[in-house]
């Protein structure tokens, strides 16, 4: 596909639309749901500051490779809290997102020959190659379950070369992982509502391969085939979000082309960041002509797991799961997706669970994919928060619906040195499932979680 060069520099159509920054009629409103406003009470840390960073370099007021302006662009978590509650309507992501790119365009080259080769190989290979996706997290595994890493940190090995903080954010590997194979998983109850595709996920099948098993056994339980065929891979969110337009549509044509062959009449997606995404792929397209409808289409049919069964409606053979949780709301989830009561119904259907809301749910915790790893001052401030808001509910549990926010607030919640289990909600719902005995249906039926 060919770009057109703008007066600008900025390319089509990975450029950020006047249509959208001079929808901002600069009310404030989005500024008390803007973490890193909330965080510094800086304008420019704002969604309207940024807004008006961008239309700067778009009217030639502002050089696009200032310091400043590439700051703001990195701070932002991308997290569109800002969009939810937005009067104007203002699509703030079609103004990030751009923006990133063309700075990507205009200072790749600038980097350390080191820094690019990371970058080529992470973005350009790791998450484009899911059979290396696993080959390089086996490596990581056996790093993390042998004396190697006890090794490395009692050396002092991590230490010299600057990588300690680095490793701590790495994500503890399955002792399996789950790889798509292209069965047909038939549900277990009845005849099936739908054929659905499940997303595995990159980081998602290696890591949290327990969330994707759990997640077949709830959708067969709740009366769908399950599909996972091989095909697929990354939804390209990391791509996008680092800038790598390009990337990110050639990621998304094989998930498109994967579904398209699948014949499954839903896709099915467990990480919130993934599926907002996967949601967008029309807009990711839209100048596109051959691709265009394709991914239209296809983002038509993409469902987070918690909105689909809240849709399709749960099996009622839940057994009790005693305690408190309290529920992180993944930004992809609550902002981009609007999708907020689904989830709480869920966990409200487990008897003996009793959903306590914190302060801030919906305030992002710092993960923000990559964030923390880009920008660690601030997704440590933002992680600190959350932690403190959790703390002050005193659950048993911390429910959320994507890895990144799991990892996020585990390693807070460690920090904080408390005992308090994070799940994702098909996590609950599953081991619900397990704990059903057919002779307590009655009183199943008649329990219902309390909500204080």
């Amino acid at each position: 596909m060919e770009f057109v060069e703008t007066k600008l520099g900025f390319q089509e159509p990975d450029v950020p639309p006047e249509s959208v920054f001079n929808q901002c009629v600069r009310c404030g409103l989005c500024l008390p749901t803007c973490p890193t406003y909330v965080e510094t009470l800086v304008e420019t840390s704002g969604p309207r500051g940024r807004i008006a960073l961008i239309k700067a370099v778009s009217e030639g007021r502002l050089d696009l490779t200032s310091p400043g302006f590439m700051h703001q662009m990195s701070e932002c978590l991308d997290c569109r809290a800002c969009e939810a509650v937005c009067p104007s309507g203002v699509a703030y992501g079609r103004l990030l997102e751009p923006a990133r790119t063309q700075i990507e365009r205009a200072t790749a080259e600038r980097r350390p020959l080191f820094a690019r080769l990371v970058r080529g190989f992470a973005l350009g290979m790791l998450f484009s190659n899911m059979a290396l996706m696993r080959f390089a997290a086996a490596l990581l595994r056996f790093y993390q379950r042998s004396g190697l890493r006890r090794f490395a940190h009692e050396s002092g090995l991590l230490r010299g070369l600057n990588l300690e903080s680095l490793e701590a954010l790495a994500p503890a590997m399955s002792r399996r992982f789950f790889v798509p194979s292209g069965e047909l998983r038939r549900t277990t109850h009845g005849v099936s509502k739908a054929t659905a595709f499940m997303h595995a996920g990159c980081v998602m099948h290696v890591a949290f391969a327990e969330v994707d098993e759990a997640t077949v056994r709830v959708l067969t339980r709740c009366g769908c085939d399950v599909v996972t065929p091989r095909d697929q891979g990354c939804c390209g969110a990391i791509a996008v979000h680092a800038g790598e337009m390009e990337l990110g549509r050639k990621l998304a044509k094989r998930n498109i082309e994967s579904f398209e062959r699948s014949g499954a009449d839903v896709y099915v997606v467990n990480a919130a960041g993934c599926g907002s995404t996967l949601k967008e792929y029309g807009h990711l397209f839209e100048a596109d002509t051959a691709w265009s409808e394709r991914a239209s289409a296809f983002s038509a049919k993409v469902r987070d797991v918690t909105e689909f069964l809240d849709a399709i409606g749960i099996a009622p053979e839940l057994g009790r799961i005693d305690g408190v949780v309290t529920y992180q709301e993944p930004c992809h989830l609550a902002h981009a997706q609007r999708i907020t009561a689904a989830p709480r119904r869920l966990l409200a259907s487990i008897p003996g669970l009793i959903l306590r809301e914190m302060d801030e749910s919906s305030l992002c915790c710092g993960s923000a994919g990559i964030y923390n790893v880009t920008q660690p001052e601030m997704a440590g401030r933002l992680q600190e928060r959350k932690v403190a808001n959790i703390v002050a509910v005193d659950p048993a549990f911390v429910a959320t619906a994507n890895p990144g926010c799991a990892l996020q607030v585990a390693a807070g919640i460690r920090k904080a040195g408390r005992a308090i289990e994070v799940k994702h909600i098909v996590e609950l719902l599953d081991e619900a499932y397990a704990a059903y005995k057919p002779t307590s249906r009655a009183s199943s039926a008649r329990a219902a979680s309390t909500l204080a």
